[in-house]
């Protein structure tokens, strides 16, 4: 599996911030009013994904402490049991980072092409000012998902092991 490059989100968030732009401003008179609470559910995810990073990141420090027999991290008791991290709970994740990068990508790039055509209209058009705010919070709920997702798929990498020598040129 490799990891999300960053130049990929970025494509793909632009790529659709013209095309959005564009349908917007096209028909943005038909269009449906656009609540604030429309992107929730990217928040939900995004804190959801962050804090999965969180638990999984202190988990597997533990568990490579308790390999190495180090002792526990500061401030914690030494009889505490070590909770093992399945492998594939930790593909899984990986998994749902990647895929919730990109979704954060589309709607970030969505969200951008609405906010680029309604906000200078905001002064002008009454349904504009709203719509402004509801783009704003798109943007940021998107991009806390793609923050948050990056960082669930970077605490699911692997590290070298230390044991094995880092690859080079044989002599």
């Amino acid at each position: 599996m490799t990891p999300v490059r960053r130049r990929d989100l970025v494509v793909l968030a632009a790529g659709l911030a013209v095309a959005a732009w564009l349908l917007v401003r096209s028909w943005y008179g038909e269009l449906p009013s656009l609540d604030w609470w429309l992107p929730a559910p990217l928040a939900l995810l995004a804190v959801a994904e962050a804090l999965a990073a969180r638990t999984l990141r202190g988990r597997l420090a533990d568990q490579r402490a308790a390999r190495a027999g180090r002792a526990p991290r500061a401030g914690e008791a030494a009889a505490r049991p070590v909770r093992l991290v399945e492998p594939l709970l930790v593909a899984r994740l990986a998994v749902l980072a990647q895929a919730s990068a990109y979704v954060g990508a589309v709607f970030a790039g969505t969200w951008t092409g609405v906010l680029v055509h309604v906000g200078p209209a905001a002064d002008r058009v009454q349904a504009a000012g709203s719509d402004t705010v509801t783009a704003v919070i798109g943007v940021v709920c998107s991009l806390g998902l793609v923050a948050a997702a990056l960082w669930l798929e970077s605490v699911c990498r692997v590290p070298p092991d230390e044991d094995q020598p880092s690859g080079g040129v044989a002599a």
